[in-house]
């Protein structure tokens, strides 16, 4: 080689090698998802679970719950039967616990399927059956009571999640009915949405065959728009204060996945979505986080420590998510 030629040559080898050194194929290459810490309830045991699917933290739990909640000291509110909250240490020690009964005039069965500790100390409890939503203080006394309407009372489809408003208000998914409705603290109803079947008739069963309006879910966005877990009816709508829906994810939206009973919602703050896929199978994931555009940027699947009816599950360790 002569060395004109030569020099070139090792110049163009050297531009190379500064290239590959500059910019490693790893930095083009999208970063893998973190996952979520994610308090759930399945198989019998109310379960946190790691980021990397490694078991935190389990107690016992005798039923399906549909509400749980991680308290600010690190306690966890959660049912132990269809009528009893508790206060659980992590140590797993009862250090609060409330038994609803029947209200005066009321003689049938109750369960509890919603509940939340207030930033004053009380506890929201959702009664259905009763057909009210009860606070009650440190040592179990009821310090205010919400008569709720209920077009077709049933004690196991009253109500799903309901939550107390920043506005005093409560937001309240009437299961049976098909409705969400806010109530003002003394009961009147000052919104309301039906969840509509469309053109397609009520099919029973659990899964992703069966249909209906049997609402699960309803959060507060800060735009005052409301964004509904919607049930056996297989989707997620965002409302606005009109009744127009403005969003919405349909059944078989998302590629290779399908939504079964869309139970828990809830919205991080950067816009994305978490869906509860309950009921959907095994080969489906039972948690779905979806942009704005549909796009499916996470999904988790583990039917080890959950199962097929994981109706509640709450990502842990993002601030200011939206529930």
């Amino acid at each position: 080689m002569r060395p004109l030629a030569r020099n070139v040559w090792l110049l163009g080898l050297v531009g190379i090698l500064l290239q590959c050194a500059a910019v490693p194929a790893a930095d083009n290459a999208p970063a893998a998802h973190p996952g979520y810490k994610i308090l759930g309830c399945d198989n019998g045991k109310v379960t946190i679970l790691s980021a990397a699917g490694k078991v935190l933290w389990q107690a016992d739990c005798p039923l399906t719950a549909h509400d749980l909640q991680l308290l600010p000291g690190g306690n966890i509110l959660m049912p132990i039967s269809d009528t009893t909250i508790v206060e659980l240490t992590p140590e797993k020690k009862v250090v609060w616990k409330y038994e609803s009964r029947p209200r005066a005039g009321y003689e049938g069965k109750i369960e509890v399927h919603a509940f939340q500790r207030l930033a004053d100390g009380r506890t929201m409890i959702a009664e259905s059956g009763n057909a009210r939503i009860i606070e009650v203080d440190a040592d179990g006394k009821i310090t205010h009571e919400v008569p709720l309407t209920v077009d077709r009372p049933d004690a196991h489809r009253d109500t799903r999640l309901v939550r107390k408003l920043e506005n005093g208000n409560y937001l309240v998914c009437h299961e049976g009915d098909g409705k969400v409705r806010e109530y003002d603290p003394t009961g009147k109803v000052v919104w309301s949405y039906t969840l509509e079947l469309g053109d397609r008739q009520p099919a029973g069963g659990h899964g992703p065959e069966g249909y209906g309006n049997a609402l699960y879910s309803a959060v507060r966005l800060e735009n005052g728009n409301t964004l509904i877990g919607g049930g056996n009816s297989h989707r997620v709508l965002e409302v606005d204060p009109q009744g127009k829906i403005v969003w919405s994810i349909e059944q078989n939206d998302l590629p290779g996945i399908t939504l079964a009973w869309v139970t828990a919602v809830q919205q991080l703050p950067n816009g994305n979505v978490i869906i509860s896929n309950c009921h959907a199978g095994p080969d489906q994931p039972q948690l779905i986080e979806v942009n704005r555009d549909k796009e499916v940027v996470w999904q988790f699947r583990d039917f080890q420590n959950f199962g097929n009816s994981l109706a509640i599950a709450w990502i842990l360790d993002v601030e200011g998510v939206r529930r």
